[in-house]
């Protein structure tokens, strides 16, 4: 039986692989294992209750799943929190900001609304190490097992509380936290008919920004589908089209932000974080003169922030990598290609609204345009290809993938390279190939994605 917890938390397809019955018990055995996590480490309870957050974005399947997550934590003695469609960086930072013993998010991020997930937070709204993830994860097995654990009854039971003051009190921390104000701006917001399509145009509207929104309207169906930051098209057409000095997109939970600027140009992650950098090093923000970033980053973004005097740190694909070792080496900017931001003076995970508010803060100080910024980097051709459908724990043991990576990496030089990696989300294997020339880019990721089929179909 493979492992529950992927790169960011539980997910499938709701209903079929995440199901109310495992929704309920993976939620008792967090209780379980949170809750004894604080009072192993010398912050007793102190006779009270444990407290959770819980959010979701809009699913419909989050509904259902919701109330499977409620049901756990209230009869395993938890008070609960329910803060409703709200952004996972919300959920985090209402975690914390409440005090409360942990936090749980029902979304599938960027996936189609067939998907839903489950994401736990630890006290302070901090994504969980991998130890804690496994011991929920044997917790969990061990009750489905049969093993019995104590039901507190009477008023030892959770009591639930719907807490409405979770949208202003994170709007304001955002604009709280913003350096300048976005007055004069023209913006237009994506919210992928997601988590953030109320919070992040409230944000930037009081920020100062004049905003325009799509993908603002959810109906529980609707997430994700043809808009976002998966789908850039309608935010270009409706930047060109409004005149904005850029636009930003968001994913379905909003913890990651995309880009673009008023000639309908995208501005990926490398660029965001690129453009954040300096900034930040220009304020004497960046802790230690460096920023992480993951081995899916562009070559332009090291060779950028090498001409700009400031050190990379590269870690394995994921936010929750990039975030360990900024936690570990003391750093404050991190993030990955795909959005995935963390300013963690600010957040302690990656903040789709707080990267679109700080990127836009960076236009509005300088007078530059988002453009003029994003280009202190050249984006080398860079090609994505996933494969569908293979065996995706083999790849780092296949032999004939091995030759296939080695033939490919001879033939790029010192001018291209080649990564192959499981999807930690998906049942896919991603091959990424860079070059100088977009041909030979493609043509060698098309050969090793037929590479993979053959190896691990």
């Amino acid at each position: 039986m493979g492992r529950l917890f992927g790169t960011d938390g539980v997910r499938g397809v709701a209903n079929a692989d995440l199901t109310a019955e495992l929704a309920l018990g993976l939620s008792v055995a967090a209780a379980h294992v949170l809750a004894e996590e604080e009072s192993g480490h010398g912050r007793a309870l102190e006779g009270r209750r444990p407290v959770a957050v819980v959010g979701r974005d809009p699913r419909a399947s989050g509904e259902f799943l919701e109330a499977a997550v409620v049901a756990g934590l209230a009869s395993a003695g938890v008070d609960v929190l329910r803060v409703g469609v709200l952004p996972t960086p919300a959920v985090a930072y209402l975690t914390g900001s409440l005090g409360a013993d942990l936090g749980v998010m029902l979304s599938a991020s960027h996936n189609p609304m067939p998907d839903n997930g489950i994401k736990f937070f630890a006290r302070g709204g901090h994504k969980l190490a991998d130890e804690l993830e496994d011991r929920i994860e044997r917790t969990y097995r061990a009750h489905a097992s049969g093993e019995p654990w104590e039901r507190p009854t009477g008023a030892g039971v959770g009591r639930v509380t719907v807490y409405d003051e979770g949208f202003d009190n994170y709007v304001a921390h955002l604009v709280g936290v913003l350096p300048n104000r976005l007055d004069g701006l023209k913006i237009v917001i994506d919210g992928a008919h997601g988590a953030a399509a109320r919070v992040s145009p409230e944000a930037f509207a009081r920020a100062g920004a004049d905003v325009v929104t799509i993908g603002a309207d959810p109906d529980g169906l609707n997430i994700n589908d043809g808009c976002g930051s998966t789908h850039l098209g309608l935010l270009r057409a409706a930047v060109v089209e409004h005149g904005a000095d850029l636009g930003v997109a968001h994913d379905g939970d909003a913890d990651r932000c995309l880009a673009v600027d008023r000639a309908g140009n995208e501005i990926d992650g490398d660029q965001i974080l690129a453009v954040l950098a300096l900034g930040m090093r220009e304020a004497g923000t960046l802790r230690k003169n460096t920023v992480v970033a993951t081995v899916m980053s562009n070559l332009g973004f090291k060779l950028a922030m090498e001409r700009a005097g400031i050190d990379m740190v590269a870690t394995a694909v994921g936010d929750r990598y990039v975030l360990e070792e900024m936690k570990g080496q003391g750093f404050a900017l991190g993030g990955e290609q795909s959005g995935h931001v963390i300013v963690l003076d600010h957040a302690t995970t990656g903040d789709g609204t707080l990267t679109g508010l700080m990127l836009a803060a960076r236009v509005a100080a300088t007078g530059r345009s988002l453009g003029e910024l994003a280009a202190v980097m050249e984006r080398l051709p860079q090609v994505l290809i996933n494969v569908p459908d293979v065996d995706k724990s083999k790849v780092a043991t296949s032999p004939a993938l091995t030759a296939a990576v080695a033939e490919a990496e001879q033939e790029l030089g010192a001018t291209g390279r080649v990564l192959l990696r499981p999807s930690g989300t998906e049942p896919l294997v991603r091959v990424m190939v860079e070059a100088a020339d977009i041909e030979q880019a493609r043509a060698v990721a098309e050969r090793l994605a037929d590479a993979v089929k053959s190896a691990l179909g």
